[in-house]
């Protein structure tokens, strides 16, 4: 049996006019399920049978398998990416809201450090929020790299900043992408409840 493509956790059309249905077609079912079918590609040939998804990343990581790592690298964040986003209303509350303001003074100053990560960023890759040393921190990891790969940092919400994720929308202008994004279609009470550092298995899989 094989890993599944994931289904969208809203409708197509949920987190429009922020990220449109068009957006959504191709970035979820044509980038994201090109990383399942690859992934779905090697599990004979590469022994993946019986391993979770964050199994497979680890393995292939183990081994300097670059392409397989890529690939399921892409689907974990992925995963976790789709996650991170929910139709606009939410505000970080509770204890993610103090420590944001213990991290950073204030949520908006938190999306400003957010912003620049995500825009400043060269090339392809993923902005993060995440736990390291029991405090909130932004990062950023480039290509298909995942927090999964890193013992030091426990996932909170991300950002994709590959080109596919805001190029039908906002053509390249990746910044306006990200505060667009940010500021009104993430999804904080994941992230909150990514506070108990179990982040990394709520966007892993079993193969089906």
């Amino acid at each position: 049996m094989a890993f599944e493509l994931l289904p969208l956790p809203f409708s197509r059309d949920a987190l429009a006019p922020h990220m449109s249905g068009e957006t959504l077609d191709f970035h979820h079912g044509k980038h994201h399920k090109a990383y399942v079918d690859k992934v779905n590609g090697w599990i004979e040939e590469k022994d993946l049978r019986g391993r979770s998804l964050v199994e497979v990343i680890r393995l292939a990581l183990d081994k300097g398998d670059k392409g397989l790592f890529n690939n399921a690298g892409q689907v974990w964040n992925h995963n976790f990416f789709w996650s991170s986003l929910a139709p606009a209303g939410q505000k970080p509350t509770g204890r993610l809201k103090e420590m944001i303001d213990e991290s950073f003074g204030s949520t908006d100053a938190l999306l400003t450090k957010l912003k620049e990560e995500a825009g400043g960023h060269f090339a392809s890759g993923w902005a993060w929020l995440v736990l390291k040393d029991g405090k909130l921190a932004v990062t950023s990891f480039h290509d298909a790299d995942t927090p999964v790969a890193h013992s030091d940092v426990k996932p909170l919400l991300t950002l994709d900043v590959w080109e596919h994720a805001y190029y039908i929308d906002y053509r390249n202008a990746r910044p306006t992408y990200a505060e667009t994004v940010l500021g009104n279609i993430i999804n904080w009470e994941f992230a909150a409840s990514n506070l108990d550092g179990e982040g990394e298995r709520r966007a892993d899989q079993q193969r089906s």
